[in-house]
C-alpha cells in the first residue's frame, strides 16, 4: 500500500492531482521553485519542497533535486504530471532505482514511444494502421530526398523526437525539401538535442482524434473512448472534446481496438493516450502515443464518470483496472479549452503581470482546472496558461452553450488572455456543426475578430467613464448634486478619445464627438456598478489599479487607461514625457537617471522581449523625473517605466 505520493510538476497538474490523491487518503508533497514558493499546490499540499531557482532546468527538471525531496520527506512514489519529467525514461528509472514507484508507464514503454520512428515500426509489427511514409535507419538528407521521390508531395517533415510541431514541415513540391529538412533538423536539436528525421505522406485537412487507454500488469487493458484535438493552431491544441462528432461507433471501436493493441505491444501499463489522424473517408493512422496524462483528460473523465488519476493510483499499486471494456460507458458530451494569458490581437504573445482579480464562472456542467487565484501572478518563467475551462451537457450543443457562457462570465483583471477567441471558436458555425478539421482556424478563422486589436464602442467608453467619474460618491450624492459638466479622457490600446460627461443626479450622458449615449446608475460598490441602460438593467463589474480600470460586461471584457490630467502634447510633435513599456519583457539596461536632461529620441531604457533587444525612447525634451524600472526587472506592455518633464527652455518654445 502506497502512502505518500510526492508530485514532480507545478500549476494546474499539481493541484489536480493533489486533489484526488488526499480525496483517496494519500499524504502530499509539492515541489517547488523559488518563483512558486507561494504558488497553489505548494499551499495545498501536506508538505512541499524548494527544488531550485525559477529556471526549469534547475528545478522542475533537476531530478536529483526531487528524488532528494522525496528522499526527506518519506515519499514512496512520485506522480509526474504532464510536460517535465513525465515522458523521461532516465528519470523513471531513476525512481525505480531509488525505490520509488513512478506512477506512469515503465520506462521501456516512454523510450520506445518518444522516437517517432522506432514506434511507428511497432506499431506496423503490432497491425496498428500508420501513415505511408520513410523511418529507416539511414535518415541522411540524401536518402530522405530520395525516400521523398516514392511518397510523393505533399509529405510531412517530423522529428523522430519531436512533439508540439517542432521540427515538424509541410513540404509540398520537391523544391521545397531540402531547405525544410535543414530547418527541421534545425529544430529538432535545439528542442529535442536529436536531429533524426523521418517522412510522411500529408493527409490533408485531417481530424485529429486520439483514444484515452489504461493497461495494468496483469494484461489487462481498455478505451475509454475518444478525444477530438482538431481545432489547433501552428500544430498546438486549442480546443478538445469527447466524443468526437465525426466518430461513429463503428469507427470508435476500431480505434479503440487499434490502441489497445499498441498497448499491449509495448508492455503498457497506467494511462496513455494513442493519437490517430483520420482522413475524411475514415481511414485512420497511428500518429504517436503520448506515456502519460494528457492535458484534455478531463472530457474523458467527464462522459465517463472516472476519476483517471484515481486509475493510475490503482495501477501504480499494483491492482487491476477497476473496469473491464464492457462496464466502460460514455454519457453525453463535454469540451475543453485552455485560458491563457496571451494577447491574440498581437500574435498571441504571452502576457505576464499580476492576476488582479481571477473568479470563475459558477454554473451546472462546469469544471476549472486551475493552479491560479486572484493576487498570483503570471510570471515568464513557465507556461501562462490560466485554467481549462470545461463544460459537459447531456448532448453537444448544450455543452456549447454552457462554456461560451462560462467563458464570458470568468473575471480575469490584470492581464489579456484568449478566452473571447475561445468563445468565439466555440460559437462558430463550422465548430457547431462538427466539420472543424486542423485546418480550420487557419483557413476559416485568421481574419476573426478576435484577432483584432479592440475597438472600444460608446457603450463601454461609457461605463468606465461611470467608475472614473470622480463626482460620483453614492446614491444619495446623486439625486441632490447640482447638473455638471466634467471632461474624461481615456487611453485603450493606442488610441486616446475624450468624451465630456453630464450628470444630472443620477443620469449620465456621454458625447464623444458626434456620438452621444445614456446611461442611469443605479448603485456602485465593491467592484460592482448597476446601470440602467436603454431600459435595460446590467451590471458591470471593475477593478482599479492607479490610473489603470478593468472592466467586464455584456460578456465581454476591456480596459483602459485614465489620462484625465496627464499633461497634453506638447509643440513640435513631442509627447507627454510618460515612457511606457511596448510590449511585455526584461529590463537589460537603464541608460539615464532623476535630473538628468535628455532630447527626444534619446534611448532611455533597453527592452528584451522575444529574444531580441528593443530601444524605448524619450518622446520629448526634458528632465528625467522619476524612473520606475530597474535592470533585471519584468515589465508588462503599456506600464510606465520612466517619466520627463519639461525643461523651462522646452516650456518657454512651447509657451512662445
Amino acid at each position: 500500500m502506497l502512502k505518500k505520493l510526492l508530485i514532480a510538476n507545478r500549476g494546474e497538474i499539481a493541484v489536480r492531482v493533489i486533489k484526488t490523491a488526499k480525496a483517496l487518503g494519500y499524504r502530499t508533497v509539492a515541489v517547488y521553485s523559488e518563483a512558486d514558493a507561494k504558488a497553489m499546490h505548494v499551499e495545498l499540499a501536506d508538505e512541499a519542497v524548494c527544488i531550485g531557482p525559477a529556471q526549469v532546468s534547475a528545478s522542475y527538471l533537476n531530478s536529483d533535486s526531487i528524488l532528494e525531496a522525496a528522499r526527506k520527506t518519506g515519499a514512496d512514489c512520485i506522480h509526474p504530471g504532464y510536460g517535465f519529467l513525465s515522458e523521461n525514461s532516465t528519470f523513471a528509472n531513476a525512481c525505480k532505482d531509488a525505490g520509488l514507484v513512478f506512477v506512469g508507464p515503465p520506462a521501456s514503454a516512454i523510450e520506445l514511444m518518444g522516437s517517432k520512428r522506432r514506434s511507428k515500426i511497432a506499431m506496423q509489427e503490432a497491425g496498428v494502421p500508420v501513415v505511408p511514409g520513410y523511418e529507416g535507419n539511414n535518415a541522411s538528407d540524401d536518402e530522405l530526398i530520395a525516400a521523398a521521390k516514392d511518397i510523393g508531395y505533399p509529405l510531412m517533415i517530423k522529428a523522430s523526437a519531436g512533439g508540439g510541431g517542432r521540427g515538424m514541415r509541410l513540404v509540398e513540391s520537391e523544391s521545397e525539401l531540402a531547405d525544410n529538412i535543414k530547418r527541421a533538423r534545425s529544430e529538432s536539436k535545439q528542442a529535442f538535442g536529436d536531429d533524426e528525421l523521418i517522412l510522411e505522406k500529408a493527409v490533408i485537412e485531417p481530424r485529429h482524434v486520439e483514444i484515452q487507454v489504461f493497461a495494468d500488469r496483469h494484461g489487462n487493458a481498455v478505451y475509454l473512448g475518444e478525444r477530438d484535438c482538431s481545432v489547433q493552431r501552428r500544430h498546438q491544441k486549442v480546443v478538445e472534446e469527447a466524443p468526437s462528432p465525426f466518430v461513429t461507433p463503428e469507427l470508435r471501436q476500431a480505434m479503440g481496438e487499434a490502441a489497445v493493441k499498441a498497448a499491449l505491444a509495448c508492455n503498457y501499463e497506467g494511462a496513455g493516450t494513442v493519437e490517430f489522424l483520420v482522413d475524411k473517408h475514415r481511414n485512420f493512422y497511428f500518429l504517436e502515443m503520448n506515456t502519460r496524462l494528457q492535458v484534455e483528460h478531463p472530457v474523458t473523465e467527464l462522459i465517463t464518470g472516472q476519476d483517471l488519476v484515481a486509475w493510475q493510483l490503482t495501477v501504480a499499486e499494483g491492482r487491476e483496472l477497476p473496469l473491464t471494456q464492457d462496464e466502460i460507458q460514455l454519457n453525453g458530451h463535454a469540451i475543453e479549452v485552455r485560458l491563457y494569458a496571451e494577447d491574440p490581437a498581437h500574435g498571441f504573445t504571452p502576457e505576464t503581470g499580476p492576476l488582479y482579480a481571477f473568479e470563475p464562472a459558477e454554473g451546472e456542467g462546469l469544471r476549472y482546472d486551475t493552479g491560479v487565484r486572484s493576487g498570483d501572478s503570471i510570471t515568464p518563467h513557465y507556461d501562462p496558461m490560466l485554467a481549462k475551462v470545461i463544460a459537459w451537457g447531456q448532448n453537444r450543443d448544450e455543452a456549447r452553450r454552457r462554456l461560451i457562457r462560462a467563458l464570458e462570465d470568468t473575471t480575469v483583471f490584470g492581464v489579456t488572455t484568449n478566452r473571447h477567441f475561445l468563445s468565439r471558436i466555440i460559437a462558430d458555425d463550422t465548430f457547431g456543426a462538427g466539420e472543424a478539421t486542423t485546418a480550420f482556424l487557419q483557413q476559416a478563422f485568421s481574419e476573426d475578430p478576435s484577432l483584432q486589436p479592440q475597438t472600444l464602442d460608446i457603450r463601454q467608453l461609457a461605463l468606465a467613464a461611470c467608475v472614473l467619474d470622480h463626482g460620483i460618491a453614492g446614491q444619495s450624492a446623486w439625486s441632490n448634486a447640482p447638473a455638471t459638466m466634467t471632461p474624461i479622457k481615456l487611453e485603450s490600446g493606442d488610441a486616446t478619445v475624450e468624451l465630456l460627461v453630464t450628470r444630472s443626479g443620477n443620469r449620465l450622458t456621454f458625447n464623444m464627438g458626434e456620438t452621444r449615449h445614456t446611461l442611469v446608475l443605479e448603485s456602485q460598490r465593491d467592484g460592482l456598478l448597476c446601470i440602467i441602460d436603454n431600459g435595460v438593467r446590467q451590471t458591470c463589474q471593475y477593478h482599479r489599479q492607479g490610473d489603470s480600470l478593468y472592466l467586464q460586461a455584456f460578456g465581454q471584457s476591456w480596459s483602459v487607461r485614465d489620462v484625465t490630467h496627464q499633461p497634453a502634447q506638447g509643440a513640435g510633435g513631442a509627447g507627454s514625457g510618460r515612457i511606457q513599456a511596448t510590449m511585455d519583457g526584461a529590463i537589460i539596461d537603464v541608460l539615464v537617471e532623476a535630473g538628468q536632461s535628455v532630447r527626444q529620441g534619446d534611448t532611455l531604457v533597453i527592452l528584451e522581449a522575444m529574444k531580441m533587444e528593443h530601444p524605448v525612447k524619450a518622446d520629448r525634451d526634458g528632465i528625467v523625473g522619476e524612473v520606475h524600472a530597474g535592470k533585471g526587472d519584468q515589465v508588462k506592455r503599456r506600464q510606465l517605466l520612466v517619466e520627463i518633464s519639461a525643461s523651462e527652455t522646452a516650456e518657454q518654445e512651447s509657451n512662445a
